[in-house]
């Protein structure tokens, strides 16, 4: 059956004082910038807005449930991030460990200087791979891992920040299982003592049992603003293995790209954002005051060698010296391509987070979360 007015078919709950939210949520639809997004948002743990809108499928048919989910491509380094944050509560890492100290091989070419901070901070000089390899090769996990311990980085470590899209995924995955007592992968730590726990809807490998309920994704018809296009950013975009490929949505989806691919609905994105808050979700204390301080410090800024920003990067959250995500520069979040966003505001007890269908070709400010993000705080 057709939807009609589908752009006005926004739900869900916005608190009182709160409403200029829910009228900037329906203006992105009204001005034809979305297909189907969702927003929520919790004031001291508070839930004050959770909106929901459009459609989930391409043909524009289906509405957009509380239940669908939507890949948040690189807003997932965020959540694997904080799958390391609790590895280094739990004391099986340190944030200024070596990396060497539980990857050996990973020393090859100057990087046993390397620590697990400065290689969460997309400072190890590997956001692509140099040597040819297939786009499927990506789902071989060992594969990718031999790799990249071996490769030379593209500039000395430690020394610049250079975002690593894909690679990031791989090199926190393995840190996380290789620290992990039981070997688990970094999406099953998540899935085991976070998500299901707590009832949180997101995945990091996205089981087949879900997939009814992913939303299709509308891509960019614009190629995103990369600035110079040097090796680094070549390796990481351009080369025709840089992202995987060539095995179906369904294997993507399936895989744990822990950089690229995270699955779930904007409430369980904000809810997990609350570990970068307080440290705690429903209550229950997952991160101590310690750990959150070497979540937040910021390892590295200036402009970086891959995207055309300057960044402040912590242990793999991104600090707001831009202001895409509120006025406080200590607030910690993460984008992902498309246009998904998610961030933690310790100063006003904010978690918040974005998530539509319809991909910009913008790669961090993209306009609808800035006019939501925007809104919000002129209620405050």
């Amino acid at each position: 059956m057709e939807i009609e007015n589908y752009k006005t078919n926004i739900s869900g709950y916005v608190k009182h004082g709160f409403e200029a939210v829910r009228h900037a949520f329906l203006a992105n639809f009204t001005q034809g910038l979305e297909a189907g997004a969702s927003f929520c948002v919790y004031l001291n743990n508070e839930r004050i807005i959770d909106l929901i809108g459009g459609t989930k499928d391409k043909k524009q048919q289906q509405l957009w449930q509380t239940d669908t989910i939507v890949p948040v491509f690189s807003t997932t380094k965020a959540i694997s991030s904080l799958v390391i944050a609790l590895l280094v509560e739990r004391g099986h890492l340190d944030y200024d460990q070596k990396i060497i100290d539980i990857w050996p091989e990973f020393g090859a070419h100057g990087k046993s200087v390397l620590t697990i901070a400065e290689t969460l901070s997309h400072q190890a000089g590997l956001s692509g791979i140099r040597k040819e390899i297939k786009p499927e090769d990506w789902f071989n996990w060992d594969l990718i891992c031999n790799i990249l311990a071996k490769q030379e980085p593209f500039w000395p470590p430690a020394t610049k920040s250079g975002y690593h899209p894909v690679t990031f995924g791989f090199l926190a995955g393995e840190i996380a299982k290789r620290a992990d007592p039981d070997g688990r992968t970094l999406g099953t730590i998540l899935r085991e003592d976070i998500c299901k726990p707590n009832n949180i809807d997101f995945f990091i490998g996205t089981p087949k049992s879900e997939h009814h309920r992913c939303a299709d994704l509308h891509k960019p018809k614009q190629l995103a603003e990369l600035g110079e296009i040097n090796e680094p950013t070549k390796s990481s975009f351009f080369k025709p293995w840089s992202s995987p490929g060539r095995r179906g949505t369904e294997a993507w989806r399936e895989f744990e790209f822990g950089g690229a691919n995270g699955h779930g609905t904007a409430k369980a994105l904000a809810i997990l954002m609350g570990l970068a808050l307080n440290g705690k979700i429903a209550g229950k204390t997952y991160l101590g005051e310690k750990v959150l301080a070497g979540l937040a410090q910021s390892r590295i800024s200036g402009f970086d060698l891959v995207l055309p920003f300057k960044l402040d990067f912590a242990a793999g959250l991104m600090r707001n010296n831009n202001k895409f995500y509120g006025p406080e520069e200590t607030t910690l979040g993460h984008s992902g391509w498309g246009g998904s966003c998610a961030f933690a505001d310790r100063k006003n007890g904010i978690i918040c987070a974005y998530i539509m269908n319809r991909q910009s070709h913008i790669l961090l400010g993209d306009e609808r979360p800035l006019r939501l993000i925007k809104a919000l705080y002129e209620c405050l």
